[in-house]
């Protein structure tokens, strides 16, 4: 009897379809065991996602974890011959904390490491396998790479501090200039250095032309490199026709810990987030083998079985989705970009629907609660939205920041009685709808401090003693002063920010930057 692969889950038969390729290809099966010795990761957390991990004790009294990462296991167990290059593949199961659900998730993976001698020809061909595993899903899919050597290399050239690179990078990967600039400016950097960090977001595109836009930023041998490497891997896949699907983003960025060269990400059309990362990660093959070279990638197969919920969208004008939030900004919002041609026939003011569209210009907007604007778009429901900064922060919500609009502005503050004054002697009463970000800022002081979460008249916390400040949006401070309350600090700008899917951002780009650039015109009159 012949096998209909129809009747399997997306999971399941791209899970055989990657095994035949893969091992076509000269990979071999790498299987381990679910636990590991916890040890193995105590020792080598900066390589980790996380440093949350499952543990426990077995019955020889061994500290066990559930596996988080496939990668750690292989570079230090796999079996590699002297000046050879190893070739693995495998199908496992990690255990990672989510942010969404607060336990830990199973994560599905498949994917391959390429471990010792790896030079031009194994990165082309791992970069190759990636492509080829995203087209087995019958979807349009996109590839984006990047170099981190071009990014640290351009960190060095403009003498950006080591305490501050993270959050530059952060700025980066978001795609976040505005605050890029701020960041940069409070390190002391050059206002020429500044614009060439900023220039980062827009080298994205087909590989040559933006290879072409990027050699004359390169400034030292480091730059240089890291284009020569990205240029030589693209015209070998250009001579193999896998190109079609792939464009170079410079601002794409990973953790500098772990990976020290080529980047790469895949998206699935249809899916709210990357569904394959990888690159160059040398600095943990040395761990165990001094001098080994590594790279690899992993699929996330968990995502794949979205695809039975996610039809592909109809061919066609493409609509862009947006995400509105209630209320005054909202309506400010949808009455600038109906001022430039995205307005719809129907107004969603004189109308009890959530959803309304005007094909003819590839819009449909989705009335939301302003809270809920980062999530709808984070999960996909939405391309691009807009959120005050507060909301975003709360929320954490993995988009790209494209524009401080500059609209709803306002400002995150303590604030507390006229006569506070702070015991140092014990930790500190604060009450806010804004946790995560209290805990944020009180945490880079070191202070302790006990959360009390409320939603509502916030100010009526210190006046009934129930805490001894408060963190909330202050606009014009009118309501402290009426009830004897005061601005200790002053710590967050806010502000009406215009964010975007990632995945969205890789099929609708021209779209989303056409809508951004009439909204920014508009909010710079």
């Amino acid at each position: 009897m012949e096998l209909d692969l129809n009747i399997l889950k997306p999971q399941e038969r791209v899970s055989l379809q990657l095994r035949l390729l893969y091992e076509k290809a000269g990979f071999r099966q790498y299987h381990m065991g679910r636990f590991e010795e916890y040890g193995l990761y105590q020792e080598n957390r900066r390589f980790l996602s996380s440093e949350q991990v499952i543990t426990f004790t077995d019955l020889d009294g061994r500290l066990l974890a559930l596996k988080p990462d496939v990668t750690l296991s292989i570079a230090k167990n796999a079996q590699v011959a002297e000046g050879g290059c190893g070739r693995f593949y495998y199908a496992e199961n990690v255990y990672r904390p989510s942010q969404e659900s607060h336990t830990f998730q199973e994560i599905s993976q498949m994917g391959l490491e390429c471990i010792g001698a790896v030079d031009d020809e194994v990165t082309a061909q791992a970069v190759s396998l990636a492509i080829q595993s995203l087209a087995l899903t019958g979807r349009g899919f996109a590839v984006e790479l990047s170099h981190m050597g071009f990014v640290t290399g351009l960190l060095d050239a403009v003498g950006a501090p080591e305490t501050v690179r993270p959050q530059l990078l952060t700025c980066i990967r978001d795609k976040n200039q505005h605050e890029l600039q701020k960041a940069a400016a409070a390190a002391g950097l050059s206002r020429q250095g500044t614009d060439a960090l900023c220039r980062l977001s827009g080298l994205t595109g087909p590989w040559e032309a933006v290879l072409a836009s990027a050699e004359p930023l390169a400034l030292n041998a480091a730059m240089g490199d890291a284009l020569g490497e990205l240029r030589t891997l693209c015209e070998t896949l250009e001579a193999q026709g896998e190109t079609g699907n792939l464009k170079l983003d410079l601002s794409l960025v990973n953790d500098m810990e772990y990976y020290n060269g080529l980047v790469l990400q895949g998206y699935l059309a249809g899916l709210p987030r990357a569904v394959l990362k990888g690159g160059r990660y040398d600095p943990l093959a040395e761990q165990f083998r001094p001098g080994a070279k590594a790279i690899g990638f992993a699929l996330y197969l968990d995502e794949l079985d979205r695809l039975t919920d996610q039809p592909a969208e109809p061919e066609g004008k493409v609509m862009l989705n947006v995400a509105l939030p209630k209320g005054r900004l909202g309506d400010k919002v949808y009455d600038l970009l109906a001022g430039v041609g995205y307005g719809c026939p129907e107004n969603y003011n004189d109308t009890r629907k959530l959803v309304v569209e005007n094909p003819a210009a590839g819009i449909r907007y989705f009335l939301v609660k302003p809270s809920d604007v980062a999530i709808y778009v984070e999960h996909g429901a939405a391309d691009i939205g807009i959120v005050g900064k507060d909301i975003l922060e709360e929320s954490g919500a993995d988009v790209y920041e494209l524009l401080d609009t500059g609209l709803g502005k306002c400002r995150m503050c303590v604030a507390g009685p006229k006569d506070f004054a702070e015991d140092q002697s014990r930790a500190l009463r604060v009450a806010t709808k804004f946790v995560n970000i209290a805990k944020r800022y009180y945490a880079a002081q070191g202070r302790d401090i006990d959360i009390i979460k409320l939603n509502g008249s916030i100010e009526l916390a210190p006046i009934l003693g129930l805490s001894d400040v408060i963190v909330d949006i202050v606009e014009t401070g009118t309501t402290l002063k009426e009830n004897d309350l005061k601005v200790i600090t002053e710590f967050m700008p806010i502000s009406a920010r215009f964010i975007a899917n990632r995945a969205s951002y890789q099929f609708k780009r021209k779209e989303i930057e056409t809508l951004l650039k009439h909204l920014t015109e508009v909010t710079e009159q």
